[in-house]
């Protein structure tokens, strides 16, 4: 990960600026640069991770315009190799195509990449600031106005803070041209469904995966992989060290009482033959890292935080212990194939509005605990089920063949990679939520420990002062709370939060977590 800031307006406050960039040295701590662009700024923290040396740093330059970008770019081999006709390129980094792909396309470039991106571009030609992020929103940015009416970008709300009254999240698959913010991309959209058999299906299903891993493993900087036991990020394993045809380093975590996922991470790791590691953690480790993951991530979501507190430990552990840089993750593959509960979905038309609707809304759940997890470790997050092509791909298919007529959630992606790729048991094994499967007394632990601190009478007087997103458990006024330490007043950056989809029967709960629902089963064990 890297950390990048544009404002369009020179700060009145250097200091202030510079405070506001160290709030995120963590994303980018190899080097750091700040460079006058108009009336305005860039500011770039590098994490280096393609081209290593010097000459990988930005801002880059060209001409009149200017670039700071977090991201990765995929395929970007090909297409310096046809700019090389008319540009020079000084650095191995695939972020130096980025300039001269907007000189050549202007704006249309955003739709051609194949990338997980924030850019902020000075056009020194026609004296405006150009932003863009990518159509999932893998890679984060904020935006806010300052008391000019001027706008700034960064890739974190807490660098705003302070900078800007509002700090709100730059909408993925949109570039803001100057005056306006124009969408360029809508992921989930489909304007037309695939139909075909199974098998067919399914192939399509393996291969677009299998490339969307293999982009991902290009890097010049150690790879790690995170492996849960559960289906997706065991696939990510498999499919990985396949590739490379060497043992690769694997990471689980899991309580000390009741880990679920340790004992399935382990066997996929012997299955797979990798380099595999343990972290234990305690009650203690979870309470009192609370805080730090909050403020690390800037949501109030109830079961992000869950999700995020063994992220989190797991990823501080690696940090501390190895040399990894990147780290591959299996996020986004519930929202395309389906959680537990839509299970419950009335017709196939519910469930392609379900998961369009979680595909849209990703940069403010998942993909922000993955980033923001990860990052603040100083490392980089990639995520191979987050591949362009691959979710046009799933979310091109027929609703009708997605919804779980087999018995088994998920049956079509198990189903494409039947074969040596993973244990019998592993691949057909029922989900359990990450934040349930480090261990059921996880979640125990921070309800309780939400419990002593409010009293019913503090709770319900407590939950008063919030309008937005307004605090409906003990547990989840307790994160609002520590949000709005760091995050005074910015409530609004997270739309609501994270829950099964009410209007479903079976579906009324009153918490995020898989457990509550009828149809768990086995997935606890």
């Amino acid at each position: 990960m890297c950390s990048i800031m544009g404002l369009t307006s020179y700060p009145a406050d250097y200091e202030q600026f510079k405070k506001a960039m160290e709030k995120t040295k963590s994303r980018g701590p190899d080097d750091e640069k700040a460079i006058r662009a108009g009336d305005g700024l860039l500011a770039f923290q590098r994490l280096a991770i393609m081209d290593l040396n010097s000459t990988g740093m930005q801002p880059f330059e060209l001409g009149n315009c200017k670039l700071v970008c977090n991201g990765e770019i995929y395929g970007f081999r090909k297409i310096k190799k046809e700019l090389e006709k008319e540009y020079t390129f000084t650095s191995e980094s695939d972020c130096e195509i980025l300039l001269p792909m907007y000189e050549k396309y202007g704006p249309d470039m955003f739709a051609m990449l194949d990338a997980e991106y924030a850019l902020v571009i000075y056009d020194g030609n026609k004296d405006r600031f150009i932003a863009a992020r990518d159509p999932i929103g893998i890679r984060p940015l904020f935006y806010g106005y300052d008391k000019n009416g001027s706008i700034a970008f960064a890739s974190e709300a807490k660098n705003l803070i302070g900078l800007t009254d509002k700090v709100m999240p730059f909408p993925p698959g949109y570039y803001y041209d100057g005056e306006r913010f124009v969408r360029y991309c809508d992921i989930a959209d489909v304007k037309e469904y695939i139909h075909g058999g199974l098998d067919e299906i399914c192939r399509g299903i393996h291969d677009r995966l299998v490339a969307g891993i293999e982009k991902r493993l290009d890097s010049d900087a150690p790879l790690g992989f995170l492996l849960s036991g559960g289906l997706d990020s065991s696939l990510v394993c498999s499919v990985s060290a396949k590739l490379l045809g060497k043992p690769i380093k694997t990471f689980a975590i899991g309580m000390s009482e009741d880990a679920i996922d340790l004992k399935y991470a382990k066997e996929v790791a012997d299955y797979i033959g990798s380099d595999h590691h343990e972290i234990i953690i305690t009650a203690d480790d979870v309470i009192s890292s609370l805080e730090d993951v909050i403020a690390a991530l800037g949501t109030f979501d109830i079961t992000t935080i869950r999700a995020s507190v063994g992220m989190y430990l797991i990823c501080k552990a690696i940090r501390e212990t190895t040399d990894i840089k990147v780290l591959l993750t299996g996020e986004i593959s519930d929202e395309l194939f389906g959680y537990k509960y839509t299970d419950f979905a009335p017709d196939a038309e519910a469930f392609q509005k379900e998961a369009q609707k979680r595909i849209r809304e990703l940069y403010m759940y998942d993909v922000l605990r993955a980033d923001r997890c990860i990052s603040v470790h100083s490392m980089e997050a990639r995520v191979p089920f987050g591949d362009l092509e691959f979710v046009r791909y799933v979310m091109s298919i027929d609703p009708e063949i997605k919804l779980n007529r087999y018995g088994k959630g998920k049956y079509l992606l198990r189903h494409a990679f039947e074969g040596d790729y993973l244990p019998e048991s592993i691949l057909m094994r029922e989900k359990a939520a990450f934040s349930d499967a480090v261990g059921h007394s996880m979640v125990d632990y921070l309800k309780e420990y939400a419990q002593k601190i409010y009293s019913d009478e503090d709770f319900e007087k407590e939950r008063a002062k919030y309008t937005h997103a307004k605090p409906f458990t003990k547990e989840s006024l307790l994160y609002r709370e520590i949000f709005e330490k760091y995050y005074p007043g910015q409530g609004e950056m997270i739309k609501d939060f994270w829950m099964p989809n009410k209007d479903w029967e079976g579906c009324n709960v009153n918490d995020p977590s898989a457990r509550v629902l009828s149809n768990y089963g086995d997935s606890g064990k």
